[in-house]
């Protein structure tokens, strides 16, 4: 990393240096955690998923010490209203709601237009973060998102500004549900490479299956530090997921949907009890796991 670089990683850090981001720019999710039909979820405008948001944030965020937000519905509302802390860092996602899918049925990652480096430093950002959908087994799969990834990563660089590289991977049309669990280390390996050889110099990933994937996602990545995803499973066992990740050389976690899915609403006096019955005792017990790999 840059000077410049390094600092805006301190700034998403906590005193220990390690990672705890609460993940709050998705749009498409969170609308089908609102309402239950296609109807329903899309008469939610994008000023009312802004105060679910704002909810989230005035929440959660100062517990975690930073907050991953969206430039449609959160910021520069977020910043501009005094929501968000001053000391609390501020990661802005650049990826479009849903994806394109080719003829051959691979994924091809979407990005909201306009939202550039220089963009993000106008919203306040402390940093970027993109996502881009990988699947290492199958190289063609792979040649437009790669193409702008490298893109974004010139951007970024070019503005010395923070940049959070995150990938998911998927099953084809053609795959069993099983065949891709059981191809899901591999994987998150193959596209951990694959982002590190187009010059990301933070990771964010999925959980990477066990023990010996996380240790070799650590061993590759060298000095670039990586932070594991929640993907939306519940609590107990993205802790789980926690404790083998730090205890195998993951640097923190960005946690979205395991945090907060069960607690927003469109009525913001119940969504605000729920975070601070359930969401903050969760962020606290992420923290302790944190702690245990990654003492101050």
């Amino acid at each position: 990393m840059t000077t410049a670089e390094r600092r805006g990683y301190q700034q998403i850090c906590g005193d220990d240096g390690a990672m705890l981001v609460v993940a709050c720019d998705q749009r498409g999710s969170m609308r089908k955690l609102l309402a239950s039909t296609p109807e329903a979820q899309k008469a939610i405008s994008d000023e009312a998923l802004g105060r679910v948001k704002m909810d989230v944030t005035s929440h959660l965020a100062r517990q975690a010490g930073c907050v991953l937000l969206d430039p449609i519905c959160a910021v520069p509302a977020i910043v501009d209203r005094g929501v968000l802390h001053r000391s609390t860092g501020l990661l802005i996602g650049l990826d479009a709601s849903g994806w394109d899918t080719s003829p051959e049925g691979y994924r091809i990652s979407t990005l909201v237009p306009g939202v550039t480096a220089r963009r993000v430093r106008e919203l306040g950002g402390t940093g970027g973060k993109i996502m881009i959908y990988l699947r290492a087994d199958q190289p063609e799969a792979n040649r437009e998102n790669l193409l702008t990834l490298r893109r974004v990563i010139a951007d970024f660089a070019s503005e010395d500004l923070l940049l959070v590289v995150e990938f998911l991977t998927y099953a084809l049309p053609t795959e069993r549900p099983e065949e891709h669990v059981a191809m899901v280390p591999a994987l998150i390996e193959g596209g951990t490479r694959l982002c590190l050889d187009a010059g990301a110099k933070v990771l964010k990933i999925p959980y990477p299956g066990n023990r010996e994937a996380c240790a070799a996602v650590t061993a590759m990545s060298g000095d670039v530090p990586w932070a594991v995803l929640s993907a939306g499973v519940d609590h107990a066992t993205f802790l789980g997921q926690v404790e083998v990740a730090m205890a195998n050389g993951a640097s923190g976690v960005i946690a979205g949907r395991s945090l907060w899915k069960d607690c927003i609403s469109l009525d913001s006096a119940t969504t605000r009890r729920r975070l601070t019955d359930v969401a903050v005792p969760r962020v606290n017990e992420l923290r302790a796991v944190i702690a245990r790999h990654r003492p101050a």
